[in-house]
């Protein structure tokens, strides 16, 4: 019996475009105490980043981190029992080049919507603008407004939206 290539596309590492300037875009570090785990999280990234056209160079294995501890099994007169616990930290570098940073902002959204349970991601984002942006963002900034005023119009103890008088109203009138 023969699979769909679709099928058959899981089996096989996954396919990567080519960067064509080689700037560093961003840099994703995964870490996690199951390798099962992170390397199932490198290859849907990997793959998520082909289908979203972002060159990403292949998964770069970082140096493991191994904590150990000394326990005494019990309290007091019991010294030389003792317990030995170990945790081993592995982390891998995912990092893609001369994408436009909407495309990997979109990227990030898509991993961290579809993380898998016990793997950590930080992201390291870079931004490239044209020469002569500085003198731009000095210019009109009584033009600028709070974003974040539309959000937070309705909350407190100012009621701007007119919602108590539409209630007032409705309460008033005939039909109710």
């Amino acid at each position: 019996m023969r699979f769909p290539l679709s099928l058959q596309a899981i089996y096989y590492k996954p396919l990567h475009r080519p960067p064509t300037h080689g700037l560093p875009v961003c840099n994703l570090h995964l870490r996690s105490y199951s390798v099962r785990n992170l390397e199932f999280q490198c290859d849907f990234a990997l793959r998520a980043a082909y289908y979203l056209n972002l060159p990403a160079s292949g998964i770069v294995a970082l140096p493991k981190r191994t904590e150990r501890w000394t326990v005494p099994r019990s309290n007091f007169v019991h010294k030389k029992s003792q317990e030995n616990y170990e945790r081993v930290t592995y982390k891998r570098l995912i990092q893609i080049k001369d994408g436009h940073s909407d495309t990997v902002e979109l990227w990030l959204a898509f991993l961290k919507k579809h993380a898998v349970y016990g793997v950590a991601m930080k992201a390291h984002v870079w931004a490239f603008e044209e020469i002569g942006v500085g003198k731009k963002m000095g210019v009109d900034l009584g033009n600028l407004h709070d974003p974040r005023r539309p959000k937070w119009e309705h909350f407190g103890l100012r009621k701007t939206s007119g919602t108590a008088a539409k209630v007032r109203e409705l309460l008033e009138s005939e039909a109710f």
